[in-house]
């Protein structure tokens, strides 16, 4: 069982960490990440060419602004996104861990 802080008063949620996330949600988090960074640099690339600057010019400032901008502005999504890789990596372990355990059950016995 985890603890979801809310300001200073810790609750107790119930921890599904070992249930991997569904494949829409997965890679529909992803996606919509991608899609983000893709967004806010075609943004910029756009605002940096009706500026008045170069097309390559401004290709390569947009990409050097985007990645900072989207490391702050956009930490909600990536964060979805590590959750679910976090989530798929940890029911992978326990999904090896109870398939070890049916195959060689005295393997806990010899540790």
């Amino acid at each position: 069982m985890a603890l979801r802080r809310l300001g200073a008063v810790s609750e107790p949620v119930p921890d599904d960490r070992h249930e991997p996330p569904s494949f829409v949600g997965w890679m529909g988090s992803l996606w919509g990440y991608t899609l983000l960074r893709f967004g806010m640099f075609f943004a910029l690339w756009g605002i940096l060419v009706l500026v008045g600057l170069g097309g390559f010019f401004a290709a390569f400032l947009a990409l050097a602004l985007s990645v900072p901008l989207s490391y702050v502005l956009l930490s909600g999504p990536r964060a979805r996104v590590a959750e679910n890789m976090e989530r798929r990596v940890e029911a992978a372990r326990a999904h090896r861990r109870e398939l070890d355990q049916r195959l060689d059950p005295k393997q806990d016995e010899d540790d």
